[in-house]
């Protein structure tokens, strides 16, 4: 059986395995040094974070899931945020984004790897038969080339992986953007929804408070052509009726323009909402006494700056190793002959390895001031980390007192709306036996007016704060076995 290679190839291909063994080392090599500093996550303390939020409560907990508008027990609002989702512009933008974000990490990670090319030409040329050298060839004459050719950068320095790292973090922070997006999306909806059911609740008050005007304005008038009361009295009655049919109205214009920006947030412009009372929704559960701070870790807004520091914290590495060195590999293997036919003989066969070094020697400071840059710019992105965080602490502790406090508002005005009651009854018994005049009952009516829509409207800022408690926390919050404060999670 005939050997593979001959004696004269075999000894002819043994510096070139010297080599490649050699490179190959070198390759192994250059992935020991990781210049830059390596990243952690800023501390509590670093952000001048307390460990748990000033506002809190003793109120019993449930879990609350991070959908959590499931726990106003809507079908509407949960279809109408399903929906938000699905067709949102900024969330396709968000995902548009996420796409590119994925390439530039791609593009980057393949930098690692060795880049293999094939190239091939064929050529017919004439040389000069009066010039100093002569021609001992066929003139014209052809030329065919095939090769593949490779080259790699060997990242002594970390600066390929760094790149990736920052490159990583891009894309993990357009993922957290997208999130940031979905998150306020949903808030959104709700806080506009809640609008709408408030709105349908104030119009149901104005109607049945036009059905006691009506039957005021009818008694008044039955009274007049008896001579018991005045004209007055009838006027008084008539106004106090188209008040409240202009005050509908007006509420009718609100709950439309509202219906118009639910469309938009939901991609649905002809959409149309279904009429429902605001006061059968539930009102959520509050979180529990002592809730960690550390709860706003779940916030895709903070997980959004904190990748931006961390490709910040790369970009330092990056800008450090381009002080050093770089050095490359470079290789061909292929054939060259001047017949086709020959191209893949042996004796056509060529091959070349190389090594390229790249030593910056003089740049007035130009790549000192690109590492400067990198560490200024990793400061910025630590301040918005920290910002973030000092920003999304506030928002929780400010939903926690306005939920809080509106409930406690909701209370009173409920206690309000049925004294308001009380006195609209007596007053108009007292107009119907004569004893009082029909401005008591205008005033009595009136009071009854603004006590219901209070009532209503304090209810929408419980409910409104609950949103804002979920949107200001990120996610819901997870009490486990033992009610321990230490113990309580995200919700997953």
């Amino acid at each position: 059986m005939k050997p593979p290679y001959t004696k004269q190839q075999t000894n002819s291909m043994k510096p070139m395995l010297k080599t490649m063994a050699i490179l190959v080392s070198v390759v192994w090599l250059s992935g020991c040094t990781l210049l830059g500093p390596m990243y952690q996550r800023p501390e509590a303390k670093d952000v001048s974070l307390p460990e748990q939020f000033k506002q809190a409560t003793d109120i019993d907990t449930v879990q609350a899931p991070n959908d959590w508008w499931t726990l106003y027990g809507d079908a509407q609002l949960n279809a109408l945020i399903e929906k938000a989702h699905l067709n949102n512009v900024d969330i396709k933008l968000a995902v548009a984004r996420i796409e590119e974000a994925d390439g530039v990490m791609r593009e980057v990670g393949a930098a690692l790897l060795p880049s293999v090319d094939l190239s091939t030409t064929a050529v017919r040329n004439r040389v000069t038969e009066a010039g100093i050298f002569p021609v001992f060839a066929a003139n014209p004459r052809n030329s065919y080339n095939l090769a593949l050719n490779s080259s790699i950068e060997l990242d002594f320095w970390g600066k390929l992986r760094r790149g990736k790292e920052a490159a990583r973090a891009s894309y993990l922070s357009t993922q957290y953007a997208k999130e940031t997006v979905q998150w306020s999306l949903s808030s959104l909806v709700a806080n506009n929804y809640l609008i709408i059911r408030s709105l349908d609740s104030q119009l149901f008050v104005n109607q049945e408070n036009q059905k006691i005007s009506e039957e005021s304005l009818a008694l008044t008038k039955r009274r007049l052509e008896g001579g018991v009361v005045s004209v007055l009295d009838v006027h008084q009655a008539q106004l106090a009726l188209d008040n409240l049919k202009s005050q509908q109205v007006e509420l009718q214009r609100q709950r439309a323009i509202s219906e118009h920006q639910l469309g938009v947030l939901t991609g649905e412009l002809n959409i149309e909402v279904a009429s429902a009372e605001l006061l059968t929704l539930p009102t959520p559960p509050m979180p529990p006494a002592g809730l960690p701070s550390s709860l706003m870790e779940s916030r895709p807004d903070v997980r959004q700056t904190e990748q931006d520091l961390i490709a910040a914290n790369a970009n330092i590495g990056m800008a450090k190793a381009a002080l050093y060195p770089s050095i490359s590999l470079t290789g061909a293997f292929g054939g060259e002959s001047l017949e086709l036919n020959d191209l893949l003989k042996s004796a056509a066969r060529v091959w070349s390895l190389g090594i390229g070094l790249d030593l910056p020697i003089f740049n007035a400071g130009r790549l000192n001031a690109k590492v400067d840059q990198a560490t200024a710019k990793q400061k910025q992105a630590l301040a918005s980390y920290q910002s973030s965080v000092q920003t999304a602490f506030k928002e929780v502790n400010d939903a926690l007192v306005n939920l809080r406090r509106y409930k406690e508002v909701e209370t009173i005005a409920q206690s309000r709306q049925d004294t308001a009651k009380k006195i609209l009854e007596v007053s108009q018994n007292r107009y119907k036996s004569g004893y009082s005049a029909y401005l008591e009952v205008l005033d009595a009516q009136r009071s009854y007016y603004e006590a219901t829509q209070s009532f209503v409207q304090s209810r929408q800022n419980a409910l409104t704060a609950s949103v804002d408690l979920f949107k200001a926390l990120g996610a819901g919050w997870k009490p486990v076995e033992g009610d321990s404060v230490s113990q309580v999670k995200p919700a997953e």
